[in-house]
Formats: C-alpha cells, structure tokens, sequence
C-alpha cells in the first residue's frame, strides 16, 4: 500500500523469517527430522506438486472478493472494496469480470500497482519447480494444523531483481499429499521511491509497503489444494503515522472449465476423489465433505 503524496513515510523492511513468527490455532513446532524421506526430497516433490495444481488452476473459474480497510481504533475508517470474476471467454481466454467495485474511501494510503499485482498472484503463493533456484528453502520442523500433519519451512528469496515481487514467510505441506496448505509471511521487497527500501537512505514520500498475511487453503475436487481465504491485519510504519490495515480475500465458488475439460494429476486424469481432511481459516465454516 502507498501513502498519498501529501504524506511523508518511511519503510520498515522485514528481513527476516523470526520477525514473521505470529502464529496462531496450531500445534507447537516440532524440530523432529522427516521418516522415510528428506527435506530435500519433500521440496522436490512439493515443488513438483505446486507446478500442477498451478496449471489446474489455470482451468477453473472463480469468484475472488477482495476488502482492505484501514482503522483508526477499533473504528474502519476507509475501505476498498473489489469483487471479480476469473473466468473464460467464448473462445477460452482466461479473463476477468468485476462486478462490484464501489468508490474506495481509503484516504491514509491508496493501492498500488504492486498491491493489485500481489492481490492476484503473490497472496495465493505458489512455488513451482522452474522458481526453486529463486529461494533459499529451510526445513524448520512438523506441526500440527487443524487435522492435519504437517511439515515446516521457512522460505526467502535468494536475491531480488528488478522488479519482481518474491514471497518471504513460511509454508505448511502436508505430510500425506506433499502440497502446500497453508503459507504466512509478506511480499517483499517494500519499495521507496520505487526500489527496494534496503537500498534508499534517505527517507522518503514515496514508499510502497505490503503487510504480512495468512493464506488458508482446502482440496477441491478431492485432490488441489487451492487458496480460499487470505486474511492480513498488520500496521504499515510511515514516517509521520503508523497505518493499522486489515485485508480480506476469499477465493469462492471454484468450477472446472468446460465440459470436455481433463485435470492431470500425477499424469492420471483426476477421478471423483473422496476429499480429505481440511483446515478451518479463521471465521470460516468447514465446508462439508
């Protein structure tokens, strides 16, 4: 999120996992090694698993609705409000149709190119096999999450270039399907004058900052586990305030494309699989099995 012009701001830059540490409803963190398998293999095969369920993703519509509110207090005193359609077009071009998105009333910051960027690509994470060489991967142990066993790491980006945006946090990948099922952390890297905070001196007007947040996801179609619920409450540290922000985006009511469509997993087209355990996101009802 970017302050208006009229503010004067500063970045504080997380540069590190520990300060990410915020953890809630979970089992305590066990350093206990794997059984029958490495760190290394689990991310290879994770890895290989997110490469899939990005290109099954690729083959569902959805609704994605999205709400950024900054408070003063307890009290909302700005939001923004953003409701769209991810769908195909009647030649099958993936597009987008809003259908709610009211006048936003935030006036302590405005959202961003990066923010919009982010909203649809970078809080529901994805870590696919071409994008293993762009991140330093530390195994930090297992937890439990909800009902299910998990293993934990802890993930930050090697080095950061141009102007790409990177994941910097953790992730969940249940020990039974190898596929991450819940992820926490920021985007990184925060930008002052449109580079990296880490790399300007001087404080500046000009600051683009992205809070921490939380990503929850459940199987669809007995098999993908894809984002349904992300949910970010952080204060965003500008030189002449600090700006308390909550976010909320739900992904909802996914469907496979088409008819004649196939879903590949494994290189095995995907049955009517039974559905395994899921975990609850805050506030959210466990959908039934």
């Amino acid at each position: 999120m970017k302050v208006p012009r009229f503010l004067v701001s500063i970045s504080l830059l997380v540069c590190s996992v520990a300060a990410l540490s915020a953890f809630a409803q979970e089992g305590p963190l066990e350093s206990a090694q794997p059984k029958g398998i490495t760190p290394d293999e689990i991310i290879k095969r994770f890895a290989e698993k997110e490469t899939e369920f990005a290109k099954a993703r690729d083959q569902y519509t959805y609704r994605q609705d999205v709400k950024v509110e900054t408070l003063d207090g307890d009290t909302v005193d700005g939001q923004y409000r953003e409701v769209f359609d991810v769908m195909f077009d009647d030649k099958g071009h993936r597009m987008e149709n809003v259908v709610f998105a009211p006048q936003s009333s935030l006036t302590k910051i405005y959202m961003s190119e990066e923010d919009m960027q982010d909203i649809r690509h970078m809080l529901p994470f994805v870590l696919t096999t071409d994008q293993l060489p762009d991140y330093n991967i530390l195994y930090a142990g297992q937890q439990q999450e909800d009902e299910l066993h998990c293993y934990v790491f802890d993930i930050a980006p090697k080095k950061i270039e141009g102007k790409k945006r990177y994941f910097q946090g953790r992730v969940w990948v249940d020990d039974h399907d190898l596929q991450i099922v819940k992820t926490y952390g920021k985007t990184v890297p925060d930008l002052c004058n449109n580079k990296p905070c880490s790399e300007v001196k001087k404080k500046t007007d000009n600051q683009n900052l992205f809070p921490k947040f939380t990503t929850w996801r459940q199987q669809i179609d007995g098999q993908y586990w894809f984002p349904v619920y992300t949910k970010a409450d952080d204060e965003l540290h500008f030189n002449l305030e600090d700006v308390h922000i909550k976010e909320i985006v739900k992904y909802e009511d996914y469907k496979r494309f088409g008819a004649n469509s196939r879903i590949l997993y494994e290189g095995k087209e995907i049955p009517n699989a039974q559905k395994k355990p899921n975990q609850t996101p805050p506030d959210q009802p466990q959908k039934p099995q």
